[in-house]
């Protein structure tokens, strides 16, 4: 499957570079674009919702399988899979969104608001990402 498949799906497509392109995510209620898009060169196609919905959520709200993202196998060529499918960019762009929710959670605290469960949930899955890329950052 190319990315057209799964981008003819969605609503709100804007390319932002080549084979990458962002949209509103179909797993959740979106308001504006948090799914991410990336086609590789080898046919996989990547995705990945900045509000935390899963590839197995976003895929099947879309009528799509995990498998579809995936071209058929090629015959062994000697090729080396790439490792990094998303650039530092991305991985930049990421972090950022998850520092800023961690921001707006301190902030509704200091204010004397309580966070909600979910809330508190979503603030445990933002500060896993960012240890995980601190982590990825200092063993490389």
């Amino acid at each position: 499957m190319s990315a057209d498949a799964l981008l003819s799906r969605l609503d709100k497509v804007k390319r932002t570079g080549p084979d990458k392109w962002v949209a509103r995510c179909p797993a959740h209620d979106d308001r504006g674009p948090s799914l991410a898009v990336r086609e590789l060169d080898d046919g996989r196609v990547l995705v990945h919702c900045f509000a935390g919905c899963s590839v197995d959520e976003v895929v099947g709200a879309v009528g799509l399988e995990m498998s579809d993202l995936f071209p058929p196998r090629p015959l062994q060529d000697g090729r080396k899979r790439e490792r990094r499918p998303f650039s530092a960019d991305d991985a930049l762009r990421c972090l950022d969104f998850e520092a800023t929710l961690v921001l707006v959670a301190a902030q509704d605290v200091l204010a004397g608001k309580p966070l909600s469960g979910t809330d508190r949930e979503r603030l445990a899955v933002a500060v896993e990402r960012i240890n995980l890329a601190k982590g990825a950052v200092w063993t490389n």
